[in-house]
């Protein structure tokens, strides 16, 4: 086999080798978020937090008994605000915490 056509092989084989362990990048398997209710009368839903300054970019103001999700020890909390998925419009956002009840009502 020439020279040349040894060095194609070689890169084939390196590009071959490449793609198969870059074709199944790393992940953690997603946790589905529990459904539960907002107990707050009124609830801000922030699209961000920020551990240095809080929760930051007001989505929208959540209504009590708005269909949010949020699953205990899988999702974050930071400093009372809590990772939540709000079912109405299906985006991610952050809210108080203690706004966030009635697991499984629905």
């Amino acid at each position: 086999m020439p020279r040349r056509e040894r060095a194609i092989a070689a890169a084939l084989a390196i590009g071959a080798t490449t793609i198969a362990l870059g074709a199944t990048p790393a992940q953690a398997d997603p946790v589905v978020p529990r459904h539960a209710i907002v107990i707050c009368q009124s609830a801000s839903f922030y699209a961000n937090y920020d551990s240095a300054s809080g929760p930051a970019g007001l989505k929208r103001t959540l209504a009590y008994g708005n269909k949010i999700g949020h699953t205990p020890g899988a999702h974050p909390v930071y400093n009372g605000w809590a990772a939540a998925f709000d079912f109405g419009p299906n985006d991610w956002g952050y809210l108080r915490a203690e706004c966030i009840g009635g697991y499984d009502s629905w």
